[in-house]
Order: structure tokens, then C-alpha cells, then sequence
């Protein structure tokens, strides 16, 4: 019976090497990095872009976050986390390596009007942080399943959800899933150049 329940817990962590579903998923996105689904965005700008072409076109390990600009809690420390991010990536010279995408899961209220707006708040500079949305509300469901995100609404005409850092490689595959607080670490990874870094 005792080897019976090894077994089964051995299996249910993944060798003993993960004990919440969350820690799972990050460490099977390190072995098997997924690709990014095929998503239209539109920036702050207004420019509608393609998420998977935009990447494999630009050449750069891209770090995406998920936000909306009416929170005051979960963004707010990511943004300071991404604040800080091209801080660093500016200073290491990594601009052409780097770049920063926050994306909003709120399109109904976060068009491109209060995308700018948060990102002047922000001090974010559209060179390296770009702020965007989906453009089709239909495709935000595949897009939050493949980065692991989970929104709830509050009650308060807000919502509750997760936060990360997603590292997207040159070759448009999530990559790495890392907690906010390890901005560093992930801008390490990125700078090795393709996001798969230790």
C-alpha cells in the first residue's frame, strides 16, 4: 500500500520536483516550451499587431506581463517590477536583445486611449515597453490559457488574477514562467539571447 501512494504521489509532483499545480506548469514550460498562440493586438498606439509574428520579426526575447490599467494592487507592483526592468535594460545595453510587452486583459475598457495613459504613468519608453490588447475579445480565452493566467471578477467591477513574468524566446515559444519578484532573473535569461537560460 505505502509503495502504492509513492508511486501515485511521485507521479502527481512530477518526481517529487512540484507540489502545487502552478509550480508543475512552470517546470513542464522549462522542459517543453509552448508557442504562442496566433493573437491580433493593438498597442497603445493604436497599431494592430500579430503576437506570434511581432516576436519571430523582431529578433528579441520578449518579457510579457498581464495587467488591466484600473488595478491598484497586482499591476501596480508589476509595473514597478517592469519599471525597473528598462531601467536594466537600458543600462546594460540590451535594447536590441530585450524587449517589454504588457498586455491588458480587459480590452472592453483598456483601449488605446488608457493603454498611453498607463504607460506615460508608467514612464514606460515604446522602444522597449510596449502596452497592447487584444483586438478580438474571442481570442483572449486561448491567449490567457496558454501564459497560465486566471481572472476572476471581483464583484467591483474589477478583477483578481495571477501575475508573472512570461519569457518568450527568439522563436516565439513560452519559454520560462518566473514569480514577479525575480525581474532579475529574468532579464538574465533574456540577455543569453534565445530565453531558455537556467
Amino acid at each position: 500500500m505505502l509503495l502504492v501512494l509513492f508511486a501515485g504521489a511521485s507521479a502527481m509532483t512530477d518526481g517529487f520536483t512540484g507540489w502545487t499545480s502552478e509550480s508543475l506548469r512552470r517546470q513542464r514550460i522549462a522542459a517543453h516550451p509552448v508557442p504562442v498562440p496566433i493573437a491580433t493586438l493593438v498597442d497603445a498606439q493604436g497599431q494592430s499587431f500579430s503576437l506570434d509574428t511581432a516576436i519571430h520579426r523582431g529578433g528579441k526575447v520578449v518579457l510579457i506581463d498581464f495587467i488591466y490599467t484600473r488595478c491598484n494592487t497586482v499591476c501596480s507592483a508589476l509595473g514597478g517590477e517592469f519599471e525597473q526592468l528598462q531601467h536594466d535594460i537600458v543600462a546594460r545595453g540590451l535594447r536590441d536583445k530585450v524587449s517589454l510587452l504588457s498586455i491588458s486583459f480587459d480590452p472592453a475598457h483598456d483601449d488605446p486611449a488608457a493603454l498611453a495613459a498607463y504607460a506615460q504613468r508608467m514612464h514606460a519608453d515604446p522602444v522597449i515597453w510596449r502596452f497592447a490588447t487584444t483586438h478580438d475579445a474571442k481570442q483572449l480565452p486561448l491567449l490567457l490559457q496558454t501564459f497560465g493566467i486566471v481572472v476572476i471578477p471581483d464583484g467591483y467591477g474589477g478583477w483578481t488574477h495571477n501575475a508573472a513574468i512570461h519569457i518568450v524566446g527568439t522563436d516565439g515559444k513560452l519559454s520560462r514562467i518566473l514569480d514577479v519578484d525575480e525581474f532579475r532573473r529574468a532579464l538574465a535569461i533574456a540577455a543569453a539571447g534565445t530565453g531558455a537560460g537556467a
